[in-house]
């Protein structure tokens, strides 16, 4: 093994488990396909030097998180109630323009919008639009031809429009939208709720089948508010956490975390609320201070 090739793939590291994390919805995973693709790398470049370290290891990490992706689908048929991806938890910085998010690959909205994808058409967008990966490699990550690659992520570059927000908008907005939200739930203000929610809102939780949890999505801004209300009367800690780069809640029960809240904000109005309670989803989630 050359000198050279830790330090190397220690500096693609973190973009490599972004990559498995966007493919993957798992964060947890994402780690271990990376560790294991170390392993892969050790034996490959002892057979024959690997050259470029980056676009190798991209390739492998994208292929090992296909096959990965394509286990967990056929698991995820049969679990209870809706899935929803692991969530980035962290403290939120004190200020906006001081505040390091992650990229845009894995914006919470964005994780679940991918979750409309097959697999290839997900990792085929995934490499190419978000990590701006040649067409030919997607194909040998993928096992299709170019064209075939082109065309999954033409389709899915279609979903992902359909479920991510129509109008950009900066951490600023998010902030004030989401505060505004959660001083009206707080206050148990019901119309203050349902003026700062889209006509079409969707309210989403997780508990995995090991806590409870709403078994089909809440729809409509009435109904969202009320649940809402609902959940911010429960006893325990509630904190502003930044969920992957951007400002949500979470809430802690004897000072242990019980339930995260990622918020899609488009425009002035939120149109998603995601509540992720599995307990498996939660173990990384860092405590604030």
């Amino acid at each position: 093994m050359s000198d050279d090739l830790a330090p190397a793939y220690d500096a693609e590291r973190a973009r490599l488990v972004r990559v498995a994390y966007a493919i993957l919805g798992s964060h947890a995973e994402a780690e271990d396909v990376v560790a294991d693709c170390w392993l892969r790398l050790v034996a490959a470049d002892e057979r024959e030097p690997v050259r470029d370290i980056a676009a190798w290891a991209t390739v492998t990490v994208a292929r090992a998180a296909l096959d990965v992706l394509r286990s967990a689908r056929v698991r995820r048929e049969s679990y209870v109630g809706p899935w929803l991806p692991e969530p980035v938890v962290g403290p939120v910085a004190g200020a906006v323009e001081d505040r390091v998010s992650l990229d845009d690959s894995v914006r919470y909205a964005l994780l679940v919008a991918l979750e409309r994808l097959t697999p290839a058409e997900r990792t085929a967008w995934v490499l190419h639009d978000i990590f701006e990966v040649p067409f030919p490699e997607v194909a040998e990550a993928v096992g299709r031809t170019p064209e075939a690659v082109r065309q999954l992520a033409r389709r899915a570059r279609q979903h992902v429009a359909a479920g991510t927000p129509r109008v950009a908008v900066d951490p600023g907005t998010h902030d004030r939208v989401v505060g505004a939200f959660l001083g009206a739930a707080a206050g148990g203000d019901l119309a203050g709720l349902v003026r700062l929610l889209d006509p079409s809102v969707v309210l989403t939780s997780d508990g995995g089948g090991v806590v409870n949890a709403a078994r089909r999505p809440v729809v409509g801004p009435d109904r969202v508010a009320r649940f809402m209300a609902g959940v911010t009367r429960r006893p325990g800690q509630v904190e502003v956490v930044d969920v992957n780069g951007r400002t949500g809640i979470a809430f802690y029960v004897d000072e242990q975390i019980h339930s995260v809240l990622s918020f899609t904000v488009d425009g002035d109005l939120i149109t998603r609320i995601d509540i992720i309670r599995a307990p498996a989803k939660l173990t990384s989630a860092a405590r604030k201070g």
